[in-house]
């Protein structure tokens, strides 16, 4: 059947929403071989993705995914697409922090970078978190330290499976679009950082389909969340917009300034530092501007320059550092 399909696709023809559920349970399953599977994915590497295609796959994926019951308590997730090929430091990962510092609870979903040097799974690992999908604890996190984190392959078997196949491409695929759209917590407001307009654009569309108070954000010289390197576009419950970061009295960054490194020793020692006050200007601002936004989301009532006072003094106050540190001690 996969065959079938295959050749359909390289004919530049189009899945319907239950053709790419039906693939996506099936991958989940392992009933295609490595090359069957390579073939697919990088099919979606070649031609963009199609609203219709995108909700079939997250169809699937929330279908075989394990829930998450926060008991009722409202989360923001913060979570980017990756894919950018930027290889920022882990700027949504620290912003998960800031929110949490800020009062707000995180259910912050992740995963191992595949197209970037450290994801948040990496990064956390490499600080001595311990992945869980265990309830109980989960709940102990989000009432503890204001945030929990999701790892997505102990929640989603077709992540796992697919896994060793994205590593091996080092590529982004599909699965890097799927990410932030399907949280088995269902946060009820959603940040999420996409790498290009048109994925904006369908990220938006599914986003009106629910209730969720959300931003989507793309900095339009490429990066998946606010960089500062230019102007950014928000989507959000209240229209789109363009900002220039003059706009919102923001420096303006160089890509230098926010390179994550290019090992995750590196990655973990920016991360420690702009946790613990130590970051430049630059990380600080760029840290601070997309935990604003985040805030804003959950918290719609806030003006931005609101929203970013209770970001900075979260970092620069350490009430961020203190919710990662209560954090690492309850995953252990």
């Amino acid at each position: 059947m996969i065959k079938q399909t295959l050749k359909y696709l390289f004919e530049y023809k189009t899945l319907g929403r239950e053709q790419a559920r039906e693939i996506l349970v099936n991958i989940a399953k392992e009933q295609y071989n490595h090359s069957e599977m390579v073939a697919f994915l990088s099919v979606y590497m070649m031609r963009p993705i199609t609203v219709e295609e995108l909700s079939g796959f997250m169809d699937a994926l929330r279908e075989l995914g394990t829930k998450v019951d926060l008991r009722g308590v409202e989360t923001i997730d913060l979570c980017g697409t990756g894919g950018d090929g930027k290889n920022t430091f882990n700027i949504s990962t620290l912003s998960s922090f800031v929110v949490a510092g800020a009062g707000i609870k995180v259910a912050k979903h992740g995963n191992y970078g595949v197209s970037s040097n450290c994801g948040s799974s990496n990064v956390l690992e490499s600080l001595g978190y311990y992945f869980t999908a265990d309830q109980e604890t989960l709940n102990r996190q989000l009432d503890q330290a204001n945030i929990c984190f999701l790892h997505a392959p102990l929640f989603n078997q077709a992540m796992k499976v697919v896994a060793p196949i994205r590593r091996e491409l080092g590529i982004k695929t599909f699965f890097n679009m799927l990410g932030p759209l399907v949280n088995p917590a269902n946060p009820k407001s959603q940040m999420s950082g996409v790498y290009n307009l048109e994925l904006g654009r369908l990220y938006n569309y599914l986003f009106q389909q629910t209730d969720k108070r959300y931003a989507i954000v793309h900095a339009l010289d490429g990066y998946d969340e606010v960089s500062l390197t230019g102007a950014f576009k928000i989507f959000s419950n209240q229209g789109e917009r363009i900002i220039q970061p003059a706009n919102w009295n923001l420096p303006t960054t160089s890509p230098e300034q926010i390179s994550g490194g290019e090992t995750i020793a590196q990655a973990k020692e920016i991360f420690l530092n702009v946790l613990e006050g130590e970051g430049t200007p630059a990380q600080n601002a760029v840290v601070v501007t997309n935990s604003a936004i985040a805030i804003q989301c959950a918290m719609p009532q806030l003006a931005i320059d609101e929203a970013m006072a209770l970001a900075s003094d979260s970092l620069m106050g350490q009430k961020a550092l203190q919710s990662f540190k209560k954090l690492i001690d309850l995953s252990k």
